[in-house]
């Protein structure tokens, strides 16, 4: 996938790319030293430092000083920290940002209705019904409840055989958790109408109903688009 008309031309960071794809390296896997990448790619060690900086920011390569260099996790850490990057930088587009945020979060929960109804249809899961009371009685308290959030998706999700959907929402949640406290917004004064959606979620899942499980999702995400709403007439 990093191949072109001649290897001379590609950037050190692509060599080192299609070094570890060619080598079968996986993520923790010890890549060779310095030295031998420099001999097998006829390159400067200047060249290969400043490739493995960039390498390293984007979490391909993970830099263990005095043990080594290693496959990175390749985590979507870099994604996050660009978008909330993104959501702060301009303050006057900030609420768009973070509302363009929200709308792929829910467009990746009905993207996936059919297979998580599918995966949980005629199942008990205690642990995402604790959480789903964790989340009701927090509510009902006033109280936030975002780690029950994050905890309650990424379980649900775990039933699918696609880890990067996981991931993704994951990344746009922990991209909404941090950018809206930031850009000073009112929490969202209908949180009771969230945690009792989340319940309409796994309850739907449960019981094979794709139909109400996609109302649910939408159900669960209308609290916050009202409070961006909001907070748009007021900027």
């Amino acid at each position: 996938m990093f191949s072109g008309p001649s290897r001379r031309r590609e950037s050190v960071t692509d060599q080192i790319k299609h070094l570890i794809l060619t080598e079968g390296l996986r993520p923790g896997d010890l890549m060779p030293t310095e030295a031998e990448i420099c001999a097998r790619l006829e390159v400067s060690r200047s060249s290969v430092r400043e490739a493995m900086r960039t390498l390293a920011a984007l979490d391909i390569v993970e830099v263990r000083h005095g043990h080594g260099t290693y496959v990175g996790q390749l985590s979507l850490a870099p994604l996050v920290e660009g978008l909330v990057f993104r959501g702060v930088v301009d303050q006057d587009d900030s609420v768009a940002a973070l509302r363009e945020v929200v709308e792929v979060r829910e467009a990746l929960d009905l993207a996936m209705a059919e297979q998580i109804v599918a995966a949980l249809d005629g199942t008990h899961d205690p642990e995402l019904e604790q959480l789903v009371a964790a989340m009701t009685a927090k509510a009902a308290r006033g109280e936030a409840f975002a780690a029950e959030d994050l905890a309650f998706h990424t379980r649900l999700l775990g039933y699918l055989d696609n880890a990067l959907v996981g991931q993704l929402v994951a990344a746009f949640w922990e991209v909404n958790t941090i950018v809206y406290p930031m850009l000073g917004l009112a929490p969202a004064e209908d949180i009771v109408d969230t945690a009792h959606a989340h319940g309409a979620m796994l309850e739907a899942a449960a019981s094979g109903d794709a139909a109400r499980y996609r109302e649910a999702v939408i159900e669960h995400y209308l609290p916050l688009r009202r409070a961006l709403d909001k907070a748009a007439t007021r900027r």
